[in-house]
Parts: structure tokens; C-alpha cells; sequence
């Protein structure tokens, strides 16, 4: 019998984030974006410094991660990555269920609003995510602005 691993996930503050703990996700978003694939966008796009950072991890290892930005009148979630080896387990909607309920708890009313790439769209649908763009390219990634609106 296999032992069930320990799943944590924690909200971060720029401020809270140690400088380990900063380049552990910079790293992690860089591996998957960057270079798994092979879109060399700017990650560092000064928007991490006004972010609310979710980190989860397995057995203490990172294995997912997604950023919220506060931009009144909406939330922008984004940077949405699961380590390879972690994929297909649901940890993607884990984390995207953890940010809509901070969304929710934190900034009552405010709609939210992602760029999803392509292959995502039907899992963001899932999570009441409607598309509001055309398709886009994003340094190579075909990208679509999806959003959430807020419960009454």
C-alpha cells in the first residue's frame, strides 16, 4: 500500500516571498513556459511585485504554481503551470479552484480575467471561464482572453 502524498498550498505575498522561494518559482515558470515550450517570452514582465503568488507543493516539492494580479475593476490570473511529472492528477483545477475561492473571499464582486492558451480553453470553461477574444499569438503560443464573472 502506497502512502497518499502531502499536497500544501500557501498564498504568497511579493513582500512574504524569500529570496529562495522567489527564484524556486521563477525557475519553475521559466522551465515550463520558456523552455519546455520553447517560447522565449518575457516572464519577468513587472507585474510579480503587485501579485498574489500560489505555490503548491508535493512532499515539499514545487509542482504547481499560478499568479493573481488585483487590477480593478477586475483580477487577472495567470502564470497557471503544473510540473510535467504532476500533470493529468487534477492539480491544475486544485489550484484554480484555491484562487477562485481566495478571488471570492478577497475581492467580492470582481470579475476575473485570464489569457488561456489554446489547448486550456475547454478547462477554463469548466470553471464558468466564457472566451471575450480572437485568438492571439503570444511569442509563439496561441493565446484567447477568457473571463469570469462575478457571482451576484
Amino acid at each position: 500500500m502506497t502512502s497518499m502524498p502531502e499536497v500544501a498550498m500557501e498564498w504568497q505575498s511579493f513582500d512574504q516571498l524569500t529570496a529562495d522561494k522567489l527564484y524556486e518559482l521563477l525557475r519553475f515558470r521559466q522551465g515550463i513556459f520558456v523552455v519546455e515550450q520553447a517560447s522565449p517570452y518575457p516572464d519577468l514582465d513587472g507585474h510579480d511585485q503587485d501579485a498574489w503568488h500560489l505555490l503548491l507543493r508535493i512532499d515539499g516539492a514545487l509542482s504547481g504554481y499560478l499568479r493573481l494580479i488585483p487590477a480593478p475593476p477586475s483580477l487577472r490570473i495567470g502564470r497557471v503551470a503544473v510540473g510535467t511529472a504532476m500533470r493529468g492528477r487534477g492539480l491544475g483545477r486544485l489550484l484554480m479552484e484555491e484562487a477562485l475561492s481566495f478571488c471570492g473571499a478577497h475581492y467580492p464582486g470582481q470579475d476575473i480575467v485570464l489569457a488561456a492558451q489554446l489547448s486550456q480553453v475547454s478547462f477554463y470553461e469548466g470553471l464558468a471561464f466564457m472566451v471575450i477574444s480572437e485568438p492571439y499569438d503570444d511569442f509563439g503560443v496561441m493565446h484567447i482572453e477568457m473571463r469570469r464573472r462575478c457571482s451576484p
